[in-house]
């Protein structure tokens, strides 16, 4: 099989990419490079990348000259994991519409053009369902922030397109993605830079009690191929991917200062509007359709994230 990852360089499609040529699949991708961390993890990553034979382009999925072929000539299928992440008042709403609507939009009217029998895996977010997710994939959406709304949209343009009969695809709604090569402004490497580093580590007010599924991108991945293995049962369906275990940021934050041996040095900042209160992965549907269920533990994947840490990124990469 040959697939395409929209975002490859990036954090979850990196390790997809990895773990797809690992089981023998032709895995080729696409990435913009941007600016909204340093451009220069994810080109390492990359170079990375093209050492293990994955084929790497760089391009702008809101173009459509970018979304067209020779990135879906001879494809079976696209994993889209390409957009604007996270909740954040720094990002504009432009730039959630730009990069999750529109790059969607684009990517869906080339697929398009290519015909029904490929394969399309729109990677979507807990975050559609807001402030409390925690329901079946058939409960009504609630989004509460931009980025849930975008995400929410990107993947009906797909689904929609699933429905009319012009490709077969299914969404992904992930719940707290964590481990190896994880976005630099996230939780767990902010934490681990800083206990590392003797720094204060920025709290935002009131997340020490927020509810997580924290999910080890390992277990994510095998997730993502196991509905591209099982395409029968995936076509035309919403899953949720998480863990069923859930833990508080709390919780969370004092599994890594066990790891490290260190504690860490809280500093409270203002909370962020729209973030998510409580995410709970149900993962019943997912379970039935393909057998997919998560492998690892949340101190298992946090120590493999911590070793990945102090080997790749210590003294090597400045994870600022």
């Amino acid at each position: 099989m040959r697939i395409l990852v929209t975002g490859v360089a990036g954090y979850i499609g990196s390790n997809l990419a990895f773990r797809a040529k690992e089981i023998g699949l032709e895995v080729l991708g696409i990435d913009g490079f941007t600016d909204y961390y340093d451009p220069a993890i994810k080109r390492s990553t990359a170079a990375s990348l093209e050492l293990a034979g994955v084929e790497v382009f760089e391009g702008d999925l809101t173009d459509a000259a970018s979304a067209m072929p020779p990135y879906l000539k001879g494809v079976d299928a696209v994993v889209h994991l390409a957009g604007q992440p996270g909740i954040s008042g720094a990002t504009s709403w432009e730039d959630y519409q730009r990069n999750n609507v529109l790059a969607t939009h684009q990517l869906v009217e080339a697929v398009k053009e290519v015909g029904t029998s490929l394969k399309f895996v729109n990677i979507s977010s807990s975050s559609v369902y807001g402030l409390h997710a925690m329901d079946r994939e058939s409960a009504a959406p609630k989004p509460a922030s931009w980025y849930g709304v975008t995400k929410l949209a990107a993947e009906q343009e797909v689904m929609a397109a699933q429905r009319s009969g012009d490709f077969s695809a299914c969404s992904l709604r992930l719940f707290s993605v964590f481990g190896e090569r994880e976005r630099p402004e996230k939780l767990f490497p902010k934490l681990i830079r800083a206990i590392d580093r003797g720094l204060d580590f920025p709290l935002f007010e009131g997340s020490l009690e927020h509810q997580r599924s924290f999910t080890y991108v390992r277990d994510v991945c095998e997730g993502i191929l196991g509905t591209l293995e099982n395409w029968n049962r995936a076509d035309g369906e919403i899953f949720n991917l998480g863990t069923d275990h859930c833990f508080t940021t709390g919780e969370a934050i004092r599994t890594v200062e066990e790891i490290m041996g260190k504690k860490a040095d809280l500093k409270t900042v203002p909370q962020r509007l729209g973030d998510q209160k409580a995410t709970h992965a149900n993962i019943d549907k997912i379970g039935s359709a393909i057998g997919w269920e998560p492998k690892t533990s949340l101190k298992e994947g946090l120590t493999k994230m911590v070793d990945w840490y102090r080997s790749e990124v210590k003294g090597k990469i400045d994870w600022a």
